[in-house]
């Protein structure tokens, strides 16, 4: 399956993630997920563009319709088990995303509320669009790997000349990205966003700074295994935080971790200010 350029045009302008607007706590990742093989990249912008191209809207979209058309590129003993990315993440036989656990730990911890069976979660509840508990919204938009990998300058597409380093991907598209994000919190006023990931702290505080005028964060120290370091700002009712970390363990090590449960209660209290 080849990528084609109308259908990744209309990724790059319009795709912003999972779930709904409605939601009141939105997680913000740096980029979307995957990346690592042609096919799957090709199998979410080709749904993505077939879905919503008619509505020309920007859009969060249903993650579980998604995964459904996009070819699993996993291997090992389970491998066998799953079909397409649905199969994977929220099939009978589904396996826990690590990042999300966390994510869903936050939600339950700002919450105050009872953790549920975490798989049970992510299968039945997580990013569901009737039930807008919470979304999952990218920074930027294309499939790649959090590293310095960056599989798109192989495309012969002239027209994406932008595409040929992920430096001048970033640039061309940041503002246009920033400017619809912070809006749609203007319009929707989600309680938290949560920014994660994030290796440009300094220009996304000055965005929502020049979007939301009077904005002073706050920086927040991290607490070994508790709490990551992150940029804490209250403004019309929502409360936005920016962290470098992501929500999982580096390397599986226990130390490299914080605990995300935590974390949520202390946002909700306000303490650590």
């Amino acid at each position: 399956m080849l990528i084609e350029e109308i259908a990744l045009k209309y990724w790059v302008d319009h795709y912003y993630g999972y779930g709904s607007w409605d939601a009141r706590i939105w997680f913000v990742g740096y980029e979307e997920d995957g990346g690592d093989a042609p096919e799957e990249v090709a199998g979410k912008l080709n749904y993505f563009h077939n879905l919503h191209s008619p509505k020309a809207d920007d859009a969060l979209c249903d993650i579980r319709e998604l995964y459904r058309h996009v070819a699993l590129g996993v291997d090992g003993p389970k491998a066998g088990l799953f079909t397409n990315l649905y199969d994977y993440r929220f099939g009978s036989n589904a396996v826990q995303h690590g990042v999300w656990k966390n994510l869903i730990l936050f939600l339950h911890g700002y919450r105050n509320e009872k953790l549920p069976d975490m798989l049970s979660y992510q299968k039945n509840l997580f990013a569901l669009q009737s039930t807008p508990n919470e979304a999952l919204i990218k920074l930027y938009p294309l499939p790649a790997p959090h590293s310095h990998a960056w599989y798109y300058n192989w495309l012969d597409m002239p027209q994406f000349d932008f595409l040929k380093s992920r430096m001048l991907y970033q640039e061309h598209i940041y503002q246009h990205r920033m400017h619809t994000i912070l809006s749609n919190i203007k319009a929707y006023k989600p309680e938290v966003v949560l920014m994660y990931g994030m290796d440009n702290i300094n220009r996304l505080k000055k965005s929502v700074q020049e979007f939301f005028h009077g904005t002073n964060f706050k920086p927040v120290k991290a607490t070994k295994r508790q709490i990551p370091q992150h940029h804490r700002v209250d403004f019309n009712g929502t409360t936005m935080l920016i962290t470098t970390q992501i929500p999982a363990l580096r390397h599986n090590r226990i130390e490299s971790g914080f605990d995300w449960e935590e974390f949520g209660r202390r946002v909700k209290s306000g303490k650590g200010l």
